[in-house]
């Protein structure tokens, strides 16, 4: 496997969530039309560039996009009409949203596909993406290894600016870890960023008025980055688990890697001083404070190892008791939407986060080997494995947690069917299939929210050939440079991110002293 993983690189792209795009090059094939496949302009962007029209970031079944002629719309309905079996639910969002994050297991949601569920799976999967949008892996950048928008932009820059969320922090880890080849070195320009420090997700809270009666809650949301290099950091798991020590059972036991990138920090570096896992309590402490009273959610996401890190902190948040209210005697729910994740930790640590109530819904592509590591010798398919961890403690032990929506690349008619192991492991793959998937035994593929199919080939090349979508396509404009006044191409000043709040140890004080005390 190593062979396999160590020459594979993904390079991520900007996700922008886009229902019109004018079809130029293949209009007149009728499988793009039926489809919606060509919706993309050749310009700029390896031959493509978004329409003023094409960024839209609320979606509804059943819309078509007006480029198309009425022919082809009506094409369209009778195609989906004939393959979509799911009804709109009749409720409302904010009726069921408790459903929806969970609290039955997603029971009757699942198969066949809830609407509800499946707009907001694909909502967290693009929150989850824009990690990778917004994160500059250009080795010659002197700002690799940082974000590349402000937090109070954040959304906007990224064509999300209509979701209703505003970002009150990023957060940061110290790369002297142990998964090789994970994070970036700038190469050749002297790096203004930090050699021990990456960005590695935000922190995001509903500010829409709107936004809160569409939920039914205010909804805070953690988004972890994933890998950007190599996909080999997950042969360089080691099997190695390392006790939590979150709270006082050193049974419960999670991957040293996952454990350490969460932990560590680095003193000499301001970025640093203190670790993600610090940095996340203090802020979600900060954040239920100022909205105490208020009914509220907190979902965790993120895609490959940041799926890793999204359970691993939900676990983290819920064993500190952060989401408990001793005054109101009631919990604030806790998500968790991975994507392509891989096992965590140990089945001691499955079981304390059903104790703590934890939701896990985790989507896989059945042809993706990230979800099948670590633990490929002993794992929650093993019929004795709990007589190996407790009788005598098998070091190589570990259990996915949640509830398991699998998917299938070979069900989509616009995918290659030899896609590679990066696109049977690409996000974007993975929310294309969301788009499609209507039930285990609902073999047909049909668009419920019509995304753009040119999306999936953002950062892979997993679309077939006939749809004429260039692989990779997704690059900043000129690479980031601008012609200053002078006439010259140059890397534009970006202004400098407050590294953490002057009130981030009060906050992490105080989590740590409400956890002892209850």
């Amino acid at each position: 496997m190593a062979s396999i993983y160590s020459s594979l690189k993904i390079l991520t792209s900007k996700n922008q969530t886009c229902e019109q795009f004018l079809p130029l090059p293949l209009i007149n094939n009728s499988t793009c039309r039926r489809n919606n496949a060509c919706s993309f302009l050749f310009s700029e962007k390896k031959g493509l560039i978004i329409s003023r029209q094409a960024i839209s970031t609320k979606f509804s079944a059943g819309t078509s996009l007006p480029s198309l002629s009425a022919e082809t719309r009506e094409e369209d309905n009778d195609h989906d009409q004939e393959t979509n079996t799911n009804e709109e639910d009749p409720r409302e969002l904010h009726e069921i949203w408790q459903e929806i994050q969970g609290c039955n297991d997603w029971e009757n949601l699942l198969d066949p596909m809830n609407t509800h569920l499946r707009r907001e799976v694909i909502r967290y999967g693009e929150m989850a993406q824009l990690c990778y949008d917004s994160f500059d892996f250009d080795q010659h950048s002197k700002y690799c290894g940082t974000c590349k928008y402000q937090g109070a932009d954040f959304f906007q820059r990224l064509g999300m600016g209509d979701r209703g969320y505003a970002v009150t922090r990023f957060l940061y880890a110290t790369s002297n870890i142990n998964l090789p080849n994970f994070f970036q070195k700038s190469k050749g320009v002297s790096s203004i960023w930090s050699k021990h420090a990456n960005w590695m997700g935000y922190v995001a809270v509903s500010a829409d008025e709107e936004e809160i009666r569409r939920l039914g809650r205010r909804d805070i949301v953690v988004a972890w980055r994933g890998t950007v290099t190599y996909l080999e950091w997950i042969h360089d798991l080691k099997d190695i688990l390392h006790p939590a020590f979150f709270r006082d059972d050193p049974s419960v036991k999670i991957e040293s890697g996952f454990f350490e990138l969460y932990t560590s920090k680095e003193n000499s570096c301001k970025y640093s001083t203190y670790s993600a896992r610090e940095q996340l309590l203090a802020e979600l402490r900060r954040i239920i404070h100022r909205y105490r009273g208020e009914n509220l959610s907190i979902t965790v996401t993120g895609h490959s190892l940041g799926a890793a890190l999204a359970l691993l902190s939900a676990y983290d948040i819920a064993e500190m008791k952060l989401n408990v209210n001793v005054e109101e005697r009631r919990k604030i729910p806790i998500t968790v939407f991975s994507f392509a994740g891989p096992r965590v930790g140990n089945l001691k640590f499955k079981e304390r986060c059903d104790e703590l109530g934890i939701k896990v819904l985790r989507v896989i592509n059945i042809h993706d080997k990230v979800p099948t590591v670590p633990g490929i010798i002993t794992n929650e398919k093993f019929q004795y494995q709990k007589y190996l961890e407790e009788a005598i403690s098998f070091p190589w032990s570990y259990a996915h947690v949640g509830v398991e929506l699998a998917l299938d690349h070979t069900h989509s008619p616009f995918l290659k069917m030899n896609v590679d192991i990066r696109g049977a492991h690409n996000l974007e793959v993975h929310l294309h299939l969301l788009d499609g998937f209507h039930g285990k035994e609902i073999r047909d593929f049909s668009s419920a929210m019509k995304r753009d199919i040119a999306l999936v080939n953002k950062s892979c090349d997993a679309l077939k050939g006939e749809y004429g979508v260039p692989p990779f396509w997704w690059q900043d404009e000129h690479k980031g440079l601008t012609r200053s006044s002078d006439g010259r191409w140059v890397m534009p000043e970006r202004p400098w991110i407050e590294a953490h709040p002057p009130d981030t140890a009060h906050h992490f004080e105080q989590v740590i002293k409400f956890a002892r005390d209850i």
